[in-house]
């Protein structure tokens, strides 16, 4: 099958990213790793979450954080609003786009949101009817599409269920978690095929975590069967905190890297990219966690030497 010519990067390293950090990373931080995102071409930057600070102590000032994003045009800005209340507050703080959020897998449905994979979706309904009146649009997302840490393998077919009412819910896409990153491209493709009889091919993206080295080559198995949008992390920020030993996503960077490598636009400004991760690795006194990152920025330390 022909690639896809063009692919839509969402970036959702501020909030994925950024929210399993130990020490609480500034308001200023985060919008600036915002602003930097969206300035090197990202056309999706996920700001925050709009949860409960018990449980996500460091997405406590997703308010602030919304209302004081200096927006780029054409730059979509989607939080994440795990039940109406949430949903609320988003608006009110000036919203134009929300993502709800279930499982394909029970035990990790009940072990992450405390509920069952049905009482999920019946919160979210809701969410879904109140952004449709509002003209918010909202976004799905699937955890466990290729494997649970507590149940071990998910079926494609209970995936597929999952995906088909969030999008009868009205979700304009479903993003689909390989949440522990086990996954592998014929995994990958099979668990596709049964959403994409349920949802058309062009409202599903692929967000998959790095944690078996697996991540660009189960993204190059969804271009071949027709996914044009990706979930990705600058730098390979961030992970699942309900997952013991899951690695962050795929690096943005990387990601890239392998579209220009297959003369697929993204809209990105690769140097700028890189840039960021750079500054907010640093920041995090992390290690930067994209190896197409590394070497760009090797060789273009070399060149300047």
């Amino acid at each position: 099958m022909k690639l896809p010519q063009r692919v839509r990067i969402v970036e959702v390293g501020p909030r994925d990213g950024l929210q399993n950090e130990k020490r609480e990373v500034p308001t200023a931080i985060k919008l600036e790793l915002i602003e930097r995102l969206a300035d090197a071409g990202l056309p999706a930057v996920e700001a925050t979450a709009f949860v409960s600070p018990k449980w996500v102590p460091q997405m406590a000032d997703h308010t602030e954080v919304l209302e004081r994003i200096r927006r780029k045009p054409g730059v979509a800005y989607p939080v994440l609003t795990p039940n109406l209340k949430g949903f609320e507050a988003a608006r009110a703080a000036g919203a134009t786009e929300v993502a709800i959020f279930g499982a394909a897998s029970e035990a990790f449905s009940r072990r992450n949101i405390n509920c069952s994979i049905a009482e999920s979706l019946e919160r979210f309904r809701p969410v879904a009817e109140a952004a449709r009146a509002a003209r918010i649009r909202v976004r799905g997302y699937i955890s466990c599409v290729a494997g649970c840490p507590y149940e071990g393998e998910v079926k494609p077919g209970k995936v597929a269920e999952v995906a088909a009412a969030l999008y009868a819910m009205g979700c304009y896409e479903i993003s689909l978690g390989d949440t522990i990153g086990v996954g592998t491209p014929a995994k990958t493709q099979a668990m596709i095929e049964a959403c994409a009889a349920q949802v058309p091919i062009d409202r599903l993206a692929g967000h998959y975590h790095d944690t078996y080295g697996q991540a660009l080559a189960n993204i190059y198995a969804s271009l071949e069967l027709g996914v044009a949008t990706f979930d990705t992390s600058v730098a390979g920020l961030g992970g699942c905190p309900y997952a013991a030993g899951a690695s962050g996503n795929v690096a943005t960077e990387d990601v890239v890297y392998l579209l220009d490598g297959l003369g697929i636009e993204s809209g990105i400004d690769f140097g700028r990219l890189v840039e960021a991760g750079q500054w907010i690795s640093a920041l995090l006194e992390r290690e930067y966690g994209s190896k197409a990152g590394k070497a760009f920025a090797a060789k273009r330390a070399k060149a300047a030497a």
